[in-house]
Formats: structure tokens, sequence, C-alpha cells
């Protein structure tokens, strides 16, 4: 489904680009980093939110590659400083995959008047796939820009772009959003 509108009460939405994140990806993750960045300018110039999310921790269960490991460097979870701030963005630390589990990310959005997350970042299949489902069952539109996220893989970003994200919102790119913006 192509992008059909940006609501008035859009909010970006950028998943983990932080320094611990962002440096395991090197070169796939200079495009995410850098169409993020232009949407979190853009959004702020039309005077959208812009919800800035990042990641302190793994989750403690047992998996097949290990078990969490507790908390991350304090200056490894600083958000990437190409993304800009502003005094009004959100701010959201999350302790597992999803940016609305366990956080209060949902009441700040509905506190604004937010009925649309437009969604960036890093990684799509975990982070961004975690929140957009979560995102669309609070009953949010939710926007995902493929160009701007990445995966550890291209077989699992191609998964969730052309199988998941589909049936949670419209998949989109950084340029059409920026146009839609300015329409």
């Amino acid at each position: 489904m192509p992008l059909t509108q940006v609501d008035e009460n859009a909010a970006l939405v950028v998943i983990d680009l932080q320094r611990n994140i962002v440096g395991r990806f090197a070169e796939a993750a200079q495009q995410t980093v850098a169409n993020s960045a232009a949407l979190a300018a853009e959004f702020r110039a039309a005077g959208r939110s812009v919800v800035l999310v990042n990641v302190a921790t793994r989750p403690p269960g047992r998996t097949d590659v290990g078990a969490g490991t507790g908390e991350f460097a304090a200056d490894d979870i600083i958000v990437d400083a190409s993304l800009g701030s502003a005094a009004d963005d959100i701010l959201v630390t999350k302790r597992g995959w999803g940016a609305f589990t366990n956080t209060d990310l949902d009441a700040r959005l509905r506190e604004r008047g937010v009925t649309q997350v437009v969604m960036t970042g890093i990684s799509t299949s975990i982070g961004v796939e975690s929140t957009a489902r979560s995102a669309y069952e609070h009953g949010y539109h939710v926007v995902l820009v493929e160009d701007a996220m990445t995966d550890s893989g291209t077989a699992a970003h191609d998964y969730s772009v052309t199988s998941i994200f589909p049936k949670l919102g419209e998949v989109t790119t950084t340029a059409d959003v920026i146009a839609e913006l300015h329409g």
C-alpha cells in the first residue's frame, strides 16, 4: 500500500539509532541514520513530534543465542548526534525489543493527540517490527520507511518489509514521506 498521507498529528519514531547499535551495522547504518536524520529535521520543521528511542539492556531470558547481559554502558546508549534534538522531542528508553512494552510511550503519544507513527531504525525485524506490531495493536496508523531502516541481513529486512509490514501499515520511502509533509 503506498503512503496515503502523513496525519496532522503524526510522530516520527526512531528506533535504536544509538552508539553501540549503529556501530555494529557499519555501512548499512549510514543510510538509515542519514534518512532518519532528514526525516527528524522535516518533522520538527513541520511542528510534528519526534520520538527518539534507545535500548538500555537485553531482556534476561534464555535463548538459543544466549541470555541477556544486563545494562549497556551509559555511553553506548547515546542517540546518534546527527539525529539532532529539540526540547519537545520524546525520549524513550526501552529494556526489550519494543518501544511500547513497559514504557510510557503510548501515554505520551496520546497526550499529544498522535494518530500516526512513522517508523525508522535498527533493526528492521526486531526493534522496528516489535514496535510496529504494538503501534498497530494500539490503534495508530503505522508508516514504515523501508529506506530508513536496516537489519543484520537482507533476508530478515526483506521478510519484514514484504511479508509483515504490509499487514501493519503503509510501507514507503523517505522521499515520499518528506514530499507528503510538504504537500
